[in-house]
């Protein structure tokens, strides 16, 4: 198989040197979520408390802290897995007393969500074993081995998108409670793949080494800041609102300079005082 494809494709000039196996990682099926989390409670931390007093809260900053990962057989679908995943976000809010105040107090809190996709991992029934320790494949309680797909969960920082108190009745035996929750809403975008080590045939060209050189520390500061182009911009900011366009026609139906047999409109710049 290596000598077939290395002799049909060295014949044509220009192409790669030799064909080699790569092991890689396969995408056999992923799919891209757009989630909003509505009504997201949060749980402050030990040290941290939503007094009486406080009425406005206003999210900081919110960051995946984990993420956990279960994969299981979808019944009756070979091929097929279910991927239940469960996000922990890092969430602080600003807590005023009033709307208009410059002295908030700081929250810090976690809250936890969990969804589930069904995606395509194709089926894996060997067990694999490296020298590195590691291993992948399992027997279950009925004799059969079972390989579950490597799952990837990619995730950018979620997007507060509403904060807000509210209030929630909590029975105590036969006292009713009014606790005082933060709740969030969140917008969270990520992408979910499903992946299997195989092996591949692939061209390869050249080794690749690198045609520039390190920079070297020997220059002094006089010489870098001697090569920095002027930062023309800053001093004069470039409007959008300036238009000029030529035109080689000399009956055109508005204003213009004459510069030889060009004709050049002149659209004035708005000038705010």
């Amino acid at each position: 198989m290596f000598d077939d494809f290395h002799s049909d494709e060295k014949n044509r000039p220009g192409l790669f040197k030799e064909a080699v196996s790569i092991e890689a990682q396969r995408i056999f099926d992923t799919c891209s979520e757009r989630d909003c989390i509505s009504n997201l409670t949060v749980v402050p931390d030990p040290c941290y408390c939503l007094s009486d007093s406080m009425t406005v809260v206003k999210a900081r900053c919110v960051e995946v802290s984990n993420v956990c990962i279960a994969v299981d057989n979808v019944p009756f679908k070979n091929g097929y897995y279910s991927v239940d995943i469960t996000y922990t976000f890092r969430i602080t809010v600003d807590a005023y007393e009033q709307t208009c105040t410059d002295n908030p107090v700081t929250i810090k809190g976690t809250a936890v969500w969990n969804k589930r996709v069904i995606l395509y991992g194709s089926k894996g029934s060997i067990k694999t074993f490296s020298s590195e320790n590691s291993s992948a494949g399992e027997t279950d309680q009925c004799c059969r081995i079972v390989n579950m797909p490597k799952v990837t969960v990619s995730v950018v920082e979620p997007i507060a998108l509403e904060t807000k108190i509210e209030c929630v009745k909590a029975y105590t035996g036969s006292d009713t409670v009014i606790a005082r929750n933060i709740v969030i809403t969140l917008g969270l975008l990520s992408i979910v793949q499903l992946t299997r080590p195989v092996s591949l045939l692939i061209p390869t060209y050249e080794y690749c080494i690198p045609d520039r050189e390190c920079s070297c520390a020997s220059e002094s500061p006089e010489e870098v800041f001697g090569r920095l182009e002027f930062p023309t911009e800053q001093f004069f900011p470039s409007s959008g609102q300036c238009i000029y366009t030529e035109s080689t026609e000399k009956n055109a139906d508005f204003p213009a300079d004459y510069r030889g047999n060009r004709r050049i409109k002149q659209v004035p710049c708005s000038i705010y005082v």
